[in-house]
């Protein structure tokens, strides 16, 4: 018996019940579904979070408190309170650190906002005129606080659209004054509308002098992060590294393994990011996995009462000269066939799914996410689905192909 008789038998089979062969199947699109959005949007999310730190520009340097996370039991480390005004100082010691151009010690919080009428709750960001230089947010209207304002701590701020239409409305909000902790600012600028640039949403930020943020906002004598800037690309792994022998030095550590704070540059960042988000996408495969196990476990089944109800078929197929190879081949293709039915179907739900909800978040939610077919998801899928009705047709098919015809026959 040829191969094309074979398939064409078992799609006379799979016909037989079509009501039952859809709800077989079931259990397999729905894994296939979940592997193809879950990797479409796992790409969609790496794209736009690298996107956003591309966006710091490839001579910015992020230096940041505390050993870099390699775990959950480490993630806290990054909140401790290792960088400091020394550090600050003898970094811009041109003998110390040798072609950087320039850095900002940065200071966030959130906290509520007051203007006469009206209170938010936003991002209070406390940096200097360099932040506005990496994320290319001059103020459209007034202008950035100048290095004076931070050298002498005082109370003005820079505010986002989002932030000027929520307090003010259509008002003209230069020069009004704002509260923030009791404080009282004087607003110097507003930002362009610009969104989500790399770390910081421009739209809904204020932005003040880190010294003022860090002494009658906050209360702190350290720095949530500093950011610095190469004089070029090229240098910037030079400037790192300096960065690092520099802040050992200011700290009193003789060993990397010691050391209370890590610096980041895009590649960095970037590297971290692709592995962040390959790990949490094999998880959430595997977990999307088990639906596909489930589903092969139900076709067996299935299958084991289709062979059941089928048993004077087969014994008048072997009685006529098929062989146990042919019975056995016949099954598990009817297996297989149903599998991979489920996988193209499931290829096919799960990308419109992923489509819609790419479309929703870059239209609805204004993200600049993008739709990814991952053909890679697709031919995984489809194989896997393939491999579970091998794996799972070969028990129910073997049942088939070892009935006796005698006995077959006179099965009622």
């Amino acid at each position: 018996m040829t191969f094309q008789d074979s398939f064409i038998t078992a799609l006379g089979g799979l016909q037989i019940n079509k009501s039952r062969s859809v709800l077989t199947i079931l259990g397999i699109v729905i894994g296939v579904a979940a592997i193809i959005t879950v990797m479409s949007m796992g790409q969609g999310a790496e794209n736009l979070i690298l996107n956003q730190v591309r966006g710091l520009g490839p001579q910015t340097i992020i230096i940041e408190p505390g050993r870099e996370p390699q775990g959950p039991s480490s993630f806290a480390e990054i909140f401790t309170d290792s960088l400091k005004q020394k550090d600050v100082d003898a970094l811009l010691k041109p003998s110390n650190v040798q072609g950087l151009k320039k850095l900002t010690p940065v200071v966030i919080q959130v906290a509520p906002v007051t203007s006469e009428n009206e209170t938010i709750r936003t991002s209070i960001v406390g940096a200097s005129e360099l932040l506005v230089k990496i994320l290319d947010i001059y103020p459209n209207q007034g202008v950035f606080f100048a290095d004076e304002d931070v050298r002498q701590k005082a109370n003005v701020a820079v505010i986002g659209l989002e932030v000027k239409r929520k307090l003010f409305g259509h008002s003209d909000a230069l020069g009004e004054k704002i509260k923030i902790k009791d404080k009282t600012f004087h607003i110097v600028g507003i930002l362009p509308s610009k969104g989500q640039v790399a770390l910081f949403n421009v739209d809904d930020m204020v932005v003040v002098p880190y010294t003022t943020a860090q002494q009658y906002l906050v209360g702190i004598n350290y720095f949530n992060a500093i950011i610095a800037q190469a004089e070029t690309e090229d240098i910037v792994s030079r400037v790192a590294r300096d960065i690092e022998l520099t802040l050992r030095e200011t700290h009193g550590i003789d060993s990397p393994e010691k050391d209370d704070f890590h610096v980041m540059t895009q590649i960095d960042a970037i590297e971290r990011i692709q592995v962040i988000t390959t790990i949490l996408t094999l998880f959430l495969i595997s977990v999307a996995a088990i639906s596909l196990i489930v589903g092969g476990v139900g076709i067996m089944n299935i299958m084991l009462v289709s062979v059941t109800e089928r048993t004077r078929e087969i014994g008048l197929r072997k009685a006529i000269g098929a062989t146990e190879k042919d019975i056995m081949a016949q099954f598990l293709l009817e297996a297989v066939i149903l599998t991979a039915l489920g996988g193209i179907i499931g290829i096919v739900f799960g990308a419109s799914l992923s489509f819609l909800v790419s479309l929703i978040l870059s239209r609805i939610i204004a993200l600049e996410w993008e739709f990814i077919f991952s053909v890679f998801a697709a031919i995984l899928g489809l194989g896997v689905a393939g491999l579970v009705g091998l794996v799972f047709g070969f028990y129910p098919a073997r049942q088939a192909s070892f009935k006796n015809p005698i006995e077959a026959l006179s099965y009622e």
